[in-house]
């Protein structure tokens, strides 16, 4: 194919059956800098490793504006989301999840109201048999996470409040099913919250000042107003929503220490060093985002090629976290490596790239990496068995996850 131009082929249905398999076998049959193809019938092209992540995190080249199909705004991010938006108008709605999620103090807050909610289900998971991590992580997630923010729930509340925030991530990319689950959680939760949002507002709700809810209800946007009330729900579910998604992480963590049970020891003991170091593995090794999109602001070259303007520009994050040039053994689990260097944020990009404060990289990844510090190791203190069951980890479902969520028993 000669450069600049663009296959007639549309790549979407191939997309849709290999999932995270479909970038990097692509770039196996067609190597070089620039990948083009077309998704949903537009030219796009697709860009790999750490000089494409600072290329494309840089708001000069690539723009979000318009970039998001509607599938995704509305089930995954929301409409009016922090996500759709570019330059001054972002970066004071992206200050505003900073100043939330970036502070150590805030962050451990949440971290610490998380290991509480764990500890707290523990008990109840041995009276009822046979747990699912990845729904049990959820419950225990949301409840945290809300407590944190602000929100009150009762014991009834939660797993339903848990099943929407799990079911917005798991249909975002698939249609079917999952898709009109996830759009109806998402309809369901911006409705609720809204009101909670016009009630905090109208003063007949109290909140706790600096908590998500109130920081977010009282923010206003670059013309001086105050984020519509729909959209301020948005933007709280942008909270609530990725963090209670480390469930599937949880679930990757109690894939990982069963496959690799010589972790345990180093987790269980209290290694700080060594959680941080299986975080970042797990977040490396195991599957959660394909790719991350946005379109170019104008024509652009990058490695010598021409990107037309307005172009669908993809970043490769799973065949990046799998590397060999990057990573040498990727395909084996090694936490060692995290200990031998410290994650280079533009080559270790499983929630994106970038700079966090300054562009579209997830202002969320400490909060991430600081709640599987906390959880991993309770789950490798935890006695448990692991009965017969499905461990596959499908890489033709987005969002991945084993089969079964992983199921634990009482020892």
């Amino acid at each position: 194919m000669d450069q600049g131009t663009f296959p007639r082929s549309d790549s979407t249905l191939s997309l849709l059956l290999h999932g995270y398999a479909w970038l990097p076998d692509e770039r196996r049959r067609r190597p070089g800098p620039v990948l083009r193809t077309r998704l949903l019938g537009r030219p796009a092209v697709v860009l790999h490793g750490p000089e494409a992540v600072r290329f494309f995190y840089d708001e000069r080249h690539i723009r979000r504006a318009g970039a998001l199909p509607e599938p995704v705004l509305s089930t995954l991010f929301g409409q009016g989301a922090v996500h759709g938006l570019d330059g001054p108008e972002h970066q004071l709605r992206k200050a505003m999840f900073l100043g939330l999620l970036a502070d150590p103090q805030r962050r451990g807050r949440l971290v610490q109201d998380v290991g509480a909610a764990w500890d707290a289900a523990v008990p109840a998971w041995r009276d009822r048999g046979r747990v699912v991590v990845l729904d049990a992580a959820a419950e225990v997630l949301a409840a945290g996470v809300a407590r944190w923010a602000g929100l009150t729930l009762h014991d009834d509340e939660v797993a339903p409040f848990a099943r929407d925030l799990v079911a917005m991530v798991d249909g975002f990319s698939t249609p079917g099913p999952r898709h009109w689950r996830a759009r109806l959680a998402r309809r369901r939760r911006e409705r609720s919250l809204a009101e909670l949002v016009e009630a905090v507002r109208d003063g007949s709700l109290r909140v706790p000042a600096g908590s998500a809810v109130h920081v977010v209800a009282a923010h206003r946007d670059a013309d001086g107003e105050p984020l519509p009330a729909r959209v301020a729900a948005v933007e709280l579910l942008n909270i609530l929503r990725p963090t209670t998604a480390v469930c599937w992480f949880t679930a990757f963590t109690a894939h990982a220490l069963h496959r690799w049970p010589e972790h345990r020891g180093p987790l269980a003991e209290g290694d700080g060093a060594f959680a941080t170091a299986f975080a970042q593995e797990v977040r490396r090794f195991y599957p959660f985002a394909p790719f991350v999109g946005g379109k170019a602001a104008a024509g652009l070259v990058f490695a010598g090629e021409q990107i037309p303007a307005d172009t669908l520009v993809l970043l490769d994050l799973y065949g990046q976290n799998h590397d060999a040039d990057l990573w040498g053994d990727p395909y084996r689990f090694r936490p060692q490596r995290f200990l031998d260097r410290p994650a280079d944020p533009q080559e270790l990009i499983p929630q994106g790239g970038g700079d966090a404060a300054t562009g579209h990289r997830c202002p969320g990844e400490g909060v991430v990496v600081g709640l599987l510090e906390s959880l991993a190791p309770r789950l490798a203190r935890l006695d448990y068995t692991v009965p017969d069951q499905d461990l596959g980890i499908p890489l033709s479902r987005v969002i991945a996850r084993p089969r079964s969520g992983f199921v634990i028993a009482p020892a």
